[in-house]
């Protein structure tokens, strides 16, 4: 009898503890709990199917405190907003913010400890984050693990990266959860640096696919002063679990209150194109911070990158023989270096001529002959030019050809020495008027024992878009962090790779033709992209008959992505030369905009295929971007979304006929049609394929 009263007592006070926040539709519900034992758990529901078991939350401190359980609520607050914000650039000219919070404040009576957890619900999905409260009993203090957990309810499809604490550029596993083990991958394809000690750890956003067709996105927001969240995988529970991404020391994250932790999200519907277009990562962030934002612009540019990569061409000056003089200006030139002064003028000429904005110069300052892999504390300065690169020579070329350029600062990894001459780079932006930085951090993290996905690097991608601010210039980080929406707060950090970018495809095994309908899923999902599309000249044997990589795509394709791939800095990324050949085709690269009044994903199915349509935002003109993976694809796309009564003139980049991204990747045709928003256009996509169409108003 006492057993039965003990249970019945358990009972009434879980249900008394539960509390359910609603979405604004109704559709998601949240209910959080504490337990008898004072653990605070969360579960979620989308229509009222489980999305998430009962899962535990809490942190873990340094000091032995677990801030998990012997917690009681003090009280609760709930708001809802229906706001709406205007993004600097983006994907649209407004972001509706919609979602009710309630914010549950909790107290641990015996130590007198206070932790809030506050939970927002939108309509794609859920965050929510921990607060820590000023407090005597907790001003500062060291977080060694998070107990965030992510109960599933079955063995979802799941698009997967291995958790590498030092790099995202891998190719997607499309596997069941069960099936995860990084220890059956080819992790020596590329330069991942392989920080991994789990076999079973994954990096967010995770993407999964459940057997009842619900659609699951689990990821986070809003990434300051704190490591980047890993997800431990348990492949027989289903269970997720937080990894902070540890320092030095082996300490995730140092806090003083008050403070915040960035918010965990999930985002599940039935349809997904509601995930692949959600802006709730955005939203999740602070308001922009700048008040001038007149310099901050999209960019479409060119640049002495590629011809690196295929190997026309080096970074180094005089090659590995004057290594150990690498700052000296006596260096013998190897005579294939690209950053010259006449080979820029070559860029800026073929800028001007078809109305890009900026080139992009890599390999122009000394230090590339001993760069790679030597963890050296000073390799670079970031203002010391090679010889043969006459930086004011050819600022002054730009400006009088009306091109802007792109300054490079590749660190390798030494961020310290990158943070000692940052002002002085800067500088010498400002001197010759470049209005963008593309940073660059191959290779292990200086200081020693750093990854770059800890707290001391999210700290420092964070400052150098802040510093950069300053002196407002745009920065376009690679080998950073994946961003988590913090270009709302600073729209200059107008881009990132930050992922598995087109550059592998020059010499690695490359990328599967999936990897593009993924990515949009999951690293579009916190910020915009440097992948570097419009390769035209696809397999590498034409620079190197021994060659056999190659470009996994059709030349179609490639137009595609600039409107599938979203950015407001997108490069034109192969030769001049080549482009030359093909000038029909690269049309449709100068025309598409990058900055959008509204984007519709029309289509959506992450691993296979992806349809969107963008209105420009500066005029009534369309651009529509269709992808697939290795499989052929038709559709028929309705042209609603169209002004009625109005006629367009369609202009279609589609595959040829006889199109196939391995055996005849070159193949297209180019056709025009009036259409109305009562037309229905019908694409068919080659293997690896896709089609590019313009829709502009016929007067």
């Amino acid at each position: 009898m006492k057993k039965l009263y003990f249970l019945l007592f358990v009972l009434v006070f879980s249900s008394i503890s539960a509390q359910q926040i609603q979405s604004p539709s109704k559709e998601i519900t949240l209910e959080f709990s504490l337990s008898s034992l004072g653990e605070p758990t969360y579960q979620v529901r989308y229509k009222w199917k489980e999305v998430v078991k009962p899962s535990k939350l809490g942190i873990s401190l340094k000091d032995d405190t677990a801030l998990t359980t012997g917690f009681s609520i003090l009280n609760k607050k709930e708001t809802s907003v229906d706001d709406s914000w205007n993004p600097v650039l983006g994907e649209q000219s407004s972001i509706k913010n919609n979602y009710i919070q309630v914010s549950f404040h909790l107290l641990q009576k015996e130590a007198n400890r206070k932790l809030d957890i506050i939970f927002k619900v939108y309509d794609e999905g859920v965050a929510f984050r921990y607060e820590f409260p000023a407090q005597d009993a907790l001003s500062y203090f060291i977080v060694s693990e998070e107990n965030t957990e992510f109960n599933l309810t079955g063995d979802h499809k799941t698009f997967w990266i291995p958790g590498d604490y030092d790099s995202q550029e891998y190719v997607y596993s499309e596997t069941k959860l069960s099936e995860i083990d990084n220890s059956k991958l080819d992790l020596n394809n590329g330069i991942a640096l392989k920080s991994i000690e789990s076999n079973y750890r994954v990096q967010s956003p995770l993407m999964m696919k459940s057997n009842d067709g619900l659609y699951i996105n689990i990821f986070e927001a809003a990434v300051v002063n704190y490591p980047v969240m890993h997800l431990n995988v348990d492949i027989e529970s289903f269970k997720l679990s937080s990894q902070l991404v540890p320092d030095a020391l082996g300490d995730k994250a140092y806090l003083r209150t008050p403070s915040v932790t960035p918010w965990r999200t999930i985002m599940v519907s039935d349809d997904a194109r509601k995930v692949v277009s959600s802006k709730m990562i955005l939203n999740l962030n602070e308001p922009n911070q700048l008040e001038d934002t007149s310099w901050i612009k999209p960019m479409k540019y060119v640049g002495i990158w590629w011809e690196m990569h295929v190997g026309k061409s080096t970074w180094d000056f005089a090659g590995s023989q004057n290594a150990q003089n690498a700052a000296s200006k006596d260096l013998i030139p190897s005579g294939k270096h690209g950053a010259t002064t006449e080979n820029t003028k070559r860029y800026i000429d073929f800028a001007a001529k078809h109305g890009f904005d900026g080139v992009l110069v890599e390999g122009w300052n000394v230090g590339w002959e001993d760069w790679f892999g030597n963890w050296k504390e000073d390799v670079f300065d970031f203002t010391t030019p090679y010889p043969d690169f006459n930086i004011k020579e050819v600022a002054d070329y730009a400006k009088a050809k009306g091109v802007k350029m792109i300054m490079h600062h590749e660190t390798s990894g030494s961020v310290a020495n990158y943070e000692r001459h940052l002002d002085r780079a800067f500088d010498l932006m400002k001197e010759y008027d470049y209005p963008a930085v593309k940073t660059g951090y191959v290779g292990r993290i200086i200081p020693r024992g750093e990854y770059h996905d800890g707290q001391t690097m999210v700290n420092h991608f964070n400052f150098v878009a802040q510093r950069a601010a300053d002196y407002k210039i745009m920065v376009n980080s690679h080998e950073s962090v994946r961003p988590t929406g913090y270009s709302r707060t600073y729209p200059n950090y107008i881009a990132a790779e930050a992922a598995r970018g087109n550059e592998f495809n020059a010499w690695s095994s490359g990328n599967d033709p999936k990897h593009e309908t993924i990515l949009p899923f999951t690293r579009l999902l916190g910020g915009a992209m440097d992948y570097t599309p419009g390769i035209f000249e696809i397999k590498m044997n034409i620079y190197d008959p021994t060659k056999t990589e190659q470009v996994h795509t059709t030349l179609a394709k490639q137009l595609a992505l600039y409107v599938t791939m979203y950015s407001p800095l997108q490069m034109a990324a192969d030769l001049p030369e080549n482009y030359e050949r093909y000038l029909d085709a690269f049309q449709f690269i100068k025309d598409v905009p990058l900055d959008w009044q509204e984007s519709i994903y029309l289509e959506a199915e992450p691993g296979d295929y992806l349809t969107v349509v963008r209105k420009d935002k500066n005029s009534e003109s369309w651009f529509l971007g269709s992808i697939t993976d290795k499989n052929p694809r038709k559709t028929e796309i309705k042209l609603d979304f169209l002004s009625p009564n109005k006629k367009y003139k369609a202009i279609i980049y589609q595959d040829g006929k006889d199109a196939d991204w391995k055996i005849n990747p070159k193949s297209y045709s180019i056709k025009e049609q009036t259409v109305t928003s009562k037309s229905i256009l019908k694409l068919n996509l080659a293997p690896g394929g896709g089609t590019a169409v313009s829709i502009v108003p016929a007067n």
